[in-house]
């Protein structure tokens, strides 16, 4: 038996272990996020709200019925007069001080035709449950790209700390070169002190960086909802130079595929069509309402000499009706709300104008960055590969004694701002080439 706990423990330990240790892909952080981000639950809540206002308006074309009943009972103090019955030959009166009375009714009522108002409330609140659903997936990609944009982020911090890792040991190195020189006499103790603080400035640097990429990390956490003390780390992924360098998508191209796309213009073109619709709703004030009413109803009394049942069938009344009603002078509030849905529609429609404006900037500014960040990351593979071996000759003549300090450490300068110039141009490179990419209708991956 212990040993079998003490499987069990083993296992769960493992298994411990293994969640704290597992590392986020991009994918994972979409797919959490896409189940979890309460701000992208809050608009699904909308979505749902705006369908249950579509059901109340497809329930307003239908009739309405209603039954009520009234009971009540009744006393007369001072009453004296009642009913007179024969009883072996006497005569006797009654008098019923205290009644029982009942009402009972059945009625409906259905608005046959009031201008359209209520088919084309149906057309609204249909465009309206549409545009929810749209208002979520802008949410939704927008949530994608904040996600895209801090995960390139967190690359690029990861790859920095790395190539700053590796300049710290050349510093460590070149600074116990600086100490056997200082001993054998051919360096100064302010050469060396330079050395020992070039050394320091970039622990100092690694540090200010990992500091970063702890922060992003924790922003990319926060943004999916974990707020537990469970460890988080993401996966880095290979990325090869192939998919730097890949062909970047025409800019024009881009757009008109993001045209057809894009829910945030869905969505301003769904509001112009609601626009129309308003107006004919205002509109609808200036029409004739028509509509059916009907019931039947009945009564019954304690003091009748007809028995309840007698008197449920003989007091039974129907009804049946039309109503029409038809506006002469309503001053002036159907004209106002006509000028006023006419206005809401010029502003949907520059509304529409203004998206399409924004998201061409949009795309453009992805564009943009993409190809210069691109031709930036040739420049820059070139010069890194020019700055190396500039500095492996520096540090071999440095170790011969025939370059300075100075000279020195402009050469590991050069090549530490090669290195990280070629890091950001990459990262930006592949972040934009991806927003490129989800704008055409694809997938952040």
């Amino acid at each position: 038996m212990r040993k079998v706990l003490l499987l069990i423990g083993v296992a769960m330990l493992g298994t411990i272990q293994m969640s704290a240790q597992k590392q986020w892909t991009l994918q994972d952080c979409i797919d959490y996020a896409m189940e979890n981000n309460i701000t992208l639950k809050k608009s699904q809540l909308q979505k749902q709200s705006a369908t249950e206002d579509l059901k109340g308006a497809k329930g307003a074309l239908l009739p309405t019925f209603s039954a009520s009943t009234n009971q009540s009972l009744g006393y007369q103090p001072w009453k004296d007069t009642g009913m007179s019955y024969v009883t072996n030959g006497t005569v006797n009166t009654k008098v019923d001080k205290t009644s029982y009375n009942g009402s009972y009714s059945v009625s409906g009522q259905w608005t046959v035709w009031n201008g359209g108002r209520n088919t084309n409330t149906v057309k609204l609140d249909r465009l309206a449950e549409q545009e929810a659903e749209l208002s979520s997936r802008e949410t939704a990609n927008s949530i994608q790209e904040r996600i895209a944009q801090i995960f390139a982020q967190i690359l690029y911090l990861d790859e920095s700390v790395k190539v700053s890792e590796q300049m710290l040991e050349t510093s460590k190195k070149n600074e116990e070169r600086g100490q056997e020189m200082l001993y054998v006499g051919k360096m100064s103790k302010a050469d060396l002190a330079q050395l020992s603080a070039q050394r320091a400035n970039d622990e100092y640097g690694i540090v200010e960086t990992k500091s970063q990429l702890l922060n992003y990390k924790l922003q990319l956490k926060q943004l999916l909802e974990i707020t537990d003390e469970t460890p988080f780390d993401v996966a880095v992924p290979e990325i090869g130079e192939e998919r730097i360098l890949a062909e970047i998508p025409a800019l024009q191209a881009v757009y008109e595929e993001a045209l057809l796309n894009r829910p945030e213009i869905e969505r301003s073109q769904l509001s112009v069509k609601s626009s129309e619709v308003s107006v004919s709703i205002a509109k609808a004030g200036w029409m004739p309402n028509v509509s059916l009413t009907g019931g039947v109803s009945t009564s019954t009394n304690s003091l009748s000499g007809s028995g309840w049942g007698s008197q449920f069938k003989s007091n039974v009344n129907t009804q049946l009706g039309v109503g029409v009603s038809v506006p002469i002078y309503d001053g002036r509030s159907t004209k106002t709300a006509v000028n006023k849905a006419k206005i809401q529609q010029l502003q949907a429609q520059l509304n529409l104008q203004d998206q399409q404006k924004t998201l061409y900037s949009d795309i453009q500014g992805f564009w943009l960055n993409a190809v210069t960040n691109q031709e930036k990351y040739k420049a820059a593979k070139s010069s890194v590969e020019s700055a190396q071996q500039s500095y492996d000759l520096l540090s071999e003549q440095f170790r011969l004694g025939l370059k300075n300090i100075v000279e020195l450490l402009a050469g590991k300068d050069n090549l530490l701002n090669a290195q990280q110039n070629q890091l950001q141009s990459k990262y930006l490179t592949l972040y934009n080439q991806q927003m490129l990419a989800f704008y055409q209708g694809g997938e952040i991956k």
